[in-house]
């Protein structure tokens, strides 16, 4: 069995919809794993969609770790949480001391883990990017590829290291985002006008839109079959943070699993 921490500040329905995603698997049984304990930077009474995150660990009965991150940086005296990220790490590293789990999941955590995390856990994020694309937030990354008019989008999972989105690749999936469903929204963009823009320009548009939520439904079935390959071994992470997929070097591609999952 895989036994899984799991990191999340549970702001949105992503978060909450990837961790139901492998709770109910863990629960029917057709992923052999566990989640030992979620771990949240946010308390109950902060923010009302990460209390919908929180209460429904609960309700799951995992064990549920909160330090919220907004009242550490005031207790300290305020000013950018940067200067305090190795101090709270180090509390959160000591508050989940008694559990050891496998390998930890990052799902809608909205810290950037420093060293004294990374280096303690082996631990995985989704980035919202293809392999070699921008780094950022989810929002930046869908600006930059509008703006570059690149042809294609995706996302990978990935090792947290010291190096922000750049640690060992484990799987991936990409997507194009031209043809017939996004040409139509791609000549509503002007480029001279982006040269100056920023993304929030551009965030409420529909192949902004668009691009997010095919992203969106691939990055569910990403996580869960990168964790079903680690439970079996068919992914394997060597001491010195190596990547084989089925005992070959490198990343695994989740492209024809994902869509054969989307289309059945």
């Amino acid at each position: 069995m895989l036994r899984l921490g799991w990191f999340s500040t549970g702001r949105g329905k992503g978060s909450l919809t990837l961790m139901n995603t492998i709770q109910e698997c863990i629960l029917n049984e057709s992923l052999d794993a566990k989640i030992d304990f979620v771990f949240s930077n946010r308390e109950f009474g902060e923010d009302a969609g990460s209390d919908e995150f929180l209460n429904q660990v609960l309700d799951y009965n995992i064990p549920l770790v909160n330090l919220s991150s907004k009242n550490f940086r005031k207790s300290k005296g305020g000013g950018p949480f940067s200067q305090y990220r190795l101090n709270f790490d180090k509390e959160v590293i000591s508050l989940l001391d008694k559990y050891n789990p496998d390998i930890c999941v990052m799902a809608g955590y909205m810290l950037i883990a420093g060293p004294e995390l990374s280096n303690h856990y082996r631990i995985i994020n989704i980035h919202p990017a293809p392999v070699g694309g921008p780094t950022g937030t989810w929002q930046e990354v869908i600006w930059t590829l509008i703006k570059k008019r690149e042809l294609q989008s995706g996302a990978y999972i990935h090792l947290v290291t010291e190096e922000l989105d750049h640690g060992p690749i484990l799987s991936y999936f990409t997507f194009p985002i031209v043809g017939d469903r996004f040409d139509p929204f791609w000549e509503s963009i002007n480029k001279e006008d982006m040269k100056e823009s920023k993304y929030s320009d551009y965030s409420s548009s529909k192949l902004f839109d668009l691009i997010r939520e095919q992203g969106l439904i691939r990055e569910k079935p990403l996580l869960l079959e990168t964790i079903r390959a680690l439970s079996k071994k068919q992914i394997t992470i060597s001491k010195d943070n190596g990547i084989n997929s089925n005992g070959v070097p490198g990343p695994t591609c989740m492209n024809e699993t994902i869509e054969n999952l989307l289309n059945a």
